[in-house]
């Protein structure tokens, strides 16, 4: 008797097949050609969401991919979604980063009753399960979360499920080379608004204005990690551009340094 999880030799062929493809996905069509082809006999999937980030922080983006009308990346709706992915990826980690179905009669509910919903919370409500996996960044804390929801149910769950981890990595290197749309992108308050609104960098301070906006989240309280999310740039980078602040502003930490840029930005309003 075949186990669940034995491929035949046609399905080890498609699976390579599946994997030298994923090789060449570079925007979002080529996502979604490719979760629309062969991939689906072995995770048969209506919609899929990808979302990444720092889950523990809240700050998680999205990317969703399905052939249903409206159910699209650009329509989704931020925060009910958020709270609605944390709980998954906690009820990943709780199961030890194993993927994990879950089957819903009713269809899955995002938003609390009297919130409009976007489209894509809207076809979630039709979805009768779900198959999800991570994938755990231990170093840049950019933890992903895959989650694959099917209308009538998987037929054969524990190999479907099995299915998710196997082509996980690939999905997950498909997405990260994919550029972010605009509505991705974080949207930023404008920077010190004490200072002259210009494309310049402050003159009297001498900093960029990756720098200045650096500084606008230290003064707002967000840690080096905060930050990176929030920029979409590794710890690294910020603290690179810190270290190169301090040195700018001759000062020895982030308090003075806000002071210092508080000032200025005083100032030149005067």
């Amino acid at each position: 008797m075949q186990s669940a999880f034995e491929l035949t030799d046609d399905e080890r062929i498609a699976l390579m097949r599946i994997i030298q493809q994923s090789l060449g996905v570079q925007r979002h069509v080529d996502l979604f050609l490719w979760l629309q082809g062969e991939i689906q006999a072995f995770i048969p999937h209506d919609i899929l969401i990808a979302a990444w980030g720092d889950f523990s922080l809240g700050l998680v983006h999205f990317d969703v991919t399905s052939a249903l009308p409206g159910v699209r990346t650009v329509r989704i709706a931020g925060t009910g979604m958020t709270a609605f992915v944390r709980k998954l990826f906690n009820g990943w980690v709780q199961f030890n980063g194993n993927s994990f179905m879950l089957e819903m009669e009713h269809g899955f509910k995002v938003l609390e009753d009297g919130i409009a919903a976007c489209p894509p919370s809207r076809a979630l409500r039709d979805m009768k399960a779900a198959i999800v996996h991570g994938i755990k960044d231990e170093r840049g804390r950019h933890d992903c979360l895959y989650i694959c929801f099917s209308r009538t149910g998987f037929a054969q769950p524990k190999r479907q499920r099995h299915m998710v981890e196997l082509l996980a990595p690939y999905l997950d290197t498909a997405l990260r080379r994919i550029q972010h749309l605009p509505e991705q992108r974080p949207r930023v308050e404008p920077l010190f608004k004490l200072m002259p609104r210009s494309p310049e960098p402050c003159e009297s301070l001498g900093l960029s204005m990756r720098e200045l906006e650096i500084m606008e989240w230290v003064r707002k309280g967000k840690t080096n990690q905060e930050i990176g999310m929030i920029l979409n740039i590794s710890v690294f980078t910020v603290k690179n551009h810190l270290q190169r602040v301090f040195k700018k502003l001759d000062v020895l930490n982030r308090a003075q340094a806000v002071a210092r840029t508080s000032q200025a930005a005083l100032t030149e309003r005067v």
